[in-house]
């Protein structure tokens, strides 16, 4: 026979409460503060993105044209 230990209900129910009521960070100006930065985030990411794409399409553009001029002839 295993004894299981009793729990104070009260403290259950305020763990309870706890854990339903977390938000994660605390004040207004804290998620608006990470609110930004999220936004942030995303835009440097998107700009990123789009600057890698455009110097893999200008570095193939390059790399065409030196292979045509390799073939033009004398």
């Amino acid at each position: 026979m295993v004894k299981k230990d009793k729990k104070n209900p009260k403290r259950v129910l305020r763990d309870v409460k706890k854990q339903l009521q977390n938000n994660g960070i605390g004040t207004k100006s804290q998620q608006a503060l990470k609110l930004q930065h999220e936004l942030k985030k995303e835009e440097y990411k998107s700009n990123s993105k789009h600057k890698k794409q455009m110097h893999a399409e200008r570095k193939f553009k390059l790399k065409q044209q030196k292979k045509k001029a390799k073939h033009r002839g004398h």
